[in-house]
Order: structure tokens, then sequence, then C-alpha cells
């Protein structure tokens, strides 16, 4: 079995993180995920604190696994956020989308271990001196907001430019993604595409079945004029958003375009309204199964790639 140290870190058997996606990663699917070995995440998004609340409590009902919580810091309920983490005891804590430093002294006061995800190194190296447990590195092929480099780029340059534990997020579905990130420096992984699939993953039906069907180039990126680049299956909505992006319509009209749309699609399925977040690897995901059986089946398969790959050094 892989183990690394992420594992005794975090006290977790397999070093297999559950990514934060927002709307979608809620109490249930993040205590199936830790149950079945890994670190279930759920999601804050834009939540509001009574939400996250709520979310923590559902998952500690259903396991007594460690469970952790993805902050998005560009929500404007991350102060709330930030305290509700530490009044209900998280253990873990992953944040996006900005920088986390006003909030590490009191996570960290409170033991909590501060994993964020970084896509620069400059990032990488901040959070390294303010005291971060471990980094995710997550490439641009991940769904979602996205960074410019690429995971295979990106990974290797942050375990050159910090002492902490690496996790790399971003195109990886299967064993061979597991296998190569660890070949490039990783001591674990976050998926957060693949466990779109999990039954205990509650999206519109509409919405799993675009992931299963997903094709090579199914998603696209939208939102770069805003400075905030998202990851989403190509769909009419996606499509529209594009146009409407560079054809000549305002800061403002263009967030209120995109406000609440991830959530018609997580809820309701909506093709021409819905924002469907998808990473690279949505082509790569076939069926519907437990979270559990995606942990384990992704560690299996990475286990006799990484022994074939050490008996190839003579």
């Amino acid at each position: 079995m892989i183990k690394s140290e992420i594992c005794g870190m975090l006290g977790i058997q397999y070093p297999v993180f559950q990514g934060g996606m927002a709307w979608i990663a809620d109490g249930k699917l993040a205590a199936a995920a830790s149950e079945g070995g890994g670190l279930g995440i759920i999601a804050a998004g834009n939540a509001s604190g009574d939400y996250v609340r709520e979310q923590i409590r559902i998952a500690k009902s259903l396991t007594e696994k460690p469970i952790g919580v993805n902050i998005m810091l560009l929500s404007p309920f991350a102060d709330e956020i930030a305290q509700v983490v530490i009044e209900e005891g998280v253990k873990v804590v992953t944040t996006g989308a900005g920088n986390p430093s006003k909030y590490m002294e009191s996570w960290k006061d409170a033991g909590i271990k501060v994993i964020p995800v970084v896509a620069s190194v400059a990032l990488a190296k901040l959070m390294t001196r303010l005291g971060a447990s471990a980094l995710i590195a997550e490439g641009g092929e991940s769904g979602g907001h996205v960074g410019e480099l690429t995971t295979m780029v990106l990974v290797p340059q942050i375990c050159d430019a910090t002492n902490l534990p690496v996790i790399a997020a971003g195109g990886i579905a299967d064993g061979r993604g597991v296998a190569a990130a660890f070949m490039l420096g990783a001591c674990g992984v976050q998926m957060g595409t693949r466990f779109l699939s999990a039954e205990e993953c509650s999206i519109h039906p509409v919405y799993k079945e675009k992931i299963i069907k997903a094709k090579d180039l199914c998603t696209m990126v939208t939102g770069k004029r805003l400075g905030h680049p998202v990851r989403s299956l190509r769909t009419q909505f996606a499509r529209d958003y594009s146009k409407a992006e560079y054809g000549g319509m305002s800061d403002e009209e263009l967030e209120a375009l995109g406000g609440g749309a991830l959530r018609l699609a997580v809820q309701e399925g909506d093709n021409k309204k819905g924002c469907f977040l998808s990473g690279q690897i949505a082509a790569l995901v076939k069926k519907e199964q437990p979270a559990a059986d995606i942990i384990k089946e992704v560690m299996e398969e990475a286990e006799p790639i990484l022994l074939r790959a050490s008996q190839w050094v003579k």
C-alpha cells in the first residue's frame, strides 16, 4: 500500500484529497471520502457560515475520521467561515482563490492544519514562511478557478521551492495520474472532477451524466478578462459567456451574467444558464461509483505503475 508523510500528518489511510468544489462538496460527500480512507473536504464556496457549520455537523454525524473545509477567500463570508472552522473543531483547512495570511495565526493556534492551494512558486514560498502544514500545487487542467501553469510544470517547481509536503492537483483521475504526481515529487493527490461521479455526490443527474459522457476537448476557460479564469464544460452557457466576455459587455454585466450559474448547474442541471465546472480529465471518468471505491481504485492502479518504474533503474 502506498503511504506518505501526509497520511501520518492527517491521520488518513490513503494520500488522496477529495477536492473542495463549491456547492458540490457537501458534508455527505466529504464524509464518504473520509470513510473511504482519504481526506473528505467540504467546500465553503460563496455559502454563509451557517451553511458551512451545518455541513460540518452532517459530516461529523457520518464519520469519526478527519474532514477538511475548503475556504474560497474571495467569498464575502470568508471572515465568518474562518471562525466557524475554529468553533467546530475542524482539523484541516484548505484555501483557494487568494492569500490566507490574515487567518493563519488563529487557525494554527486552534490546532488546524492549514494547506493552501498554490498556483505559483511565489505564493508557495510565502505560505511556507507563514507556517502552512502542506501545500496543494494545482495546475490549470483542474476545474473551477485555474492558474496559468500545468500540473506537470507546477508540481516540481513547488517541490523545489518548499520543504513542506506537496499535494498535486489538476488533471488527476486514475492511478497513472497518481503515479505521475509521485514521480514529480508530490506525496499525495487531490481530485475534484473524479468525485463528481461519486454515488454520494448530490449534483443534478444531468451534471453527472455530462461528466460521464465527456470527451477529450470537453472543457473551456472563461473569465480571464475579470482576472478569475474558470474551467468548465463547453456548454451553451460557457460559449455565451465567452462571447459576452469579448463582445463589449461591461465588467458589472459580466459579473451578473455569471452570478448563480454554478448553483443552476448543480441543483437544476440547467444547460442554458448553468456553469458546469469540470477539469480536463472528465473524459477519464467512466461510471458512477462510491467515493470509497474511487479512492481504493486509483491507489490500487498506482501501486504497480510505481513498482514497474522502480525496476527500470538498474
